[in-house]
């Protein structure tokens, strides 16, 4: 029997929280964010534990480089040569890949060794909880979140749902007209630059935007949140 109710957590330590009896939420979440350390950005995905070997696969990776015990998980790393065409030179990417218990965290660093990776490892603590993984940059360090985490996930016949929270810039981005009552807070509908429509929910700390799929009824949409909750928690 599918779920009534489940939890994602994102990585700035934010956990979100879906509720409904006409949804199908057994799909996985994935969660990405952005952390700007020593004034560069890099972007780090978590998701279930096999994330990283789902990763490794699409890039050709058979096996990693490196395996070491890193906070309480497992750290592999996997280098890998990649020719551009378009600037004729050859790239050497390394894929990171922490592995706990139930979920695991991956990014890639371009023109990097293994202590180049521990060092930007050890900006911050990786803490995994029932409902994924957060990140704490340490004190004193010089990282930081560029912006809200987002929480990604697909639900059968509504789309793919991408919650965050609310800032007061994306309050700024909700379109002139009034929005729709729903439990979780008002319903806005909007089309995106191709033409294909979109939602946007915004409640008292969640912003989440929902994007029909192919298999989604998109009049049936509103009806479907407005039978449901999501919240931040």
């Amino acid at each position: 029997m599918a779920p009534s109710a489940v939890a994602h957590r994102a990585l700035d330590g934010v956990s979100y929280r879906i509720e409904g009896t006409d949804l199908d939420l057994r799909s996985t979440a994935t969660s990405a964010v952005e952390l700007v350390v020593g004034g560069h950005l890099f972007e780090f995905t978590a998701g279930p534990a096999a994330l990283a070997e789902g990763m490794a696969a699409s890039l050709g990776i058979d096996a990693f480089d490196t395996e070491l015990a890193f906070q309480g998980g497992t750290l592999r790393t996997a280098t890998t040569r990649e020719y551009d065409p378009q600037s004729q030179l050859v790239e050497t990417p390394t894929l990171i890949a922490w592995q706990g218990r139930n979920h695991s965290l991956v990014t890639r660093l371009y023109r990097s060794g293994i202590e180049d990776v521990l060092a930007l490892l050890r900006t911050f603590r990786i803490t995994e909880h029932e409902d994924g993984l957060s990140l704490s940059p340490d004190a004193g360090s010089d990282c930081r979140f560029a912006g809200p985490a987002a929480v990604l996930k697909e639900v059968p016949g509504l789309g793919l749902v991408e919650m965050s929270r609310r800032t007061k810039e994306r309050s700024a981005q909700l379109p002139p007209w009034q929005g729709g009552k729903v439990p979780t807070g008002e319903l806005y509908r909007d089309t995106l630059s191709d033409g294909r429509p979109f939602f946007v929910l915004s409640g008292s700390r969640l912003w989440a935007t929902v994007v029909p799929l192919a298999d989604t009824t998109v009049d049936d949409v509103p009806g479907l949140l407005a039978r449901c909750t999501l919240r931040a928690v």
